[in-house]
């Protein structure tokens, strides 16, 4: 869905990591080099379970995990555009994320903590917003312990994104 000022919009429910995790691959199959991806969301939201499962749908080669220490991996993959993990928790400043030199252009980017970080990096990107209902078990007791549903809020950004369909026959939507 599309609204007045361009921008697309669909609202999603992950009821798993599992699902968080497939949900990563399904977007997978959707990327090419130069797309950008924004997740934000609170800590356990589900960042990193989505970007594993961006990774096994890509076919990266290795392991996804978090870029906490290092701010941003490479992940290469045989044929296609390396999909490049940035977390950029620590940097206060789109500038800084420009400092990582990172090839936008040729690879599949994606930055977790991307809240006003993306000035200038592109005309197109997709944000992700995870939210997390804390508490959520104690309203089922049958759910398994600590195990949320996550709401996913995608807005697509810029020419690239303004048309999101491939997510509204997706599972998840709600």
């Amino acid at each position: 869905m599309s609204d007045s000022s361009g921008l697309a919009t669909v609202i999603l429910v992950i009821d798993t990591p599992e699902q968080m995790s497939e949900f990563g691959v399904f977007v997978a199959a959707h990327l090419t080099a130069g797309d950008l991806l924004a997740l934000n969301g609170e800590l356990g939201a589900g960042k990193t379970t989505f970007t594993r499962g961006l990774g096994r749908g890509l076919e990266v080669r290795g392991t996804v995990t978090s870029p906490t220490f290092v701010l941003a991996r490479t992940h290469p993959r045989d044929g296609g555009a390396p999909l490049v993990h940035v977390d950029a928790y620590r940097l206060s400043s789109a500038v800084e994320l420009d400092d990582l030199d990172i090839d936008f252009e040729e690879s599949i980017v994606v930055v977790e903590w991307a809240e006003g970080m993306l000035d200038g990096v592109s005309d197109s990107w997709l944000d992700f917003r995870i939210d997390r209902p804390v508490g959520a078990t104690e309203s089922d007791p049958e759910a398994e312990e600590g195990v949320e549903p996550r709401r996913v809020r995608v807005d697509g950004y810029g020419p690239r994104w303004q048309n999101l369909d491939w997510l509204e026959s997706s599972p998840w939507r709600t």
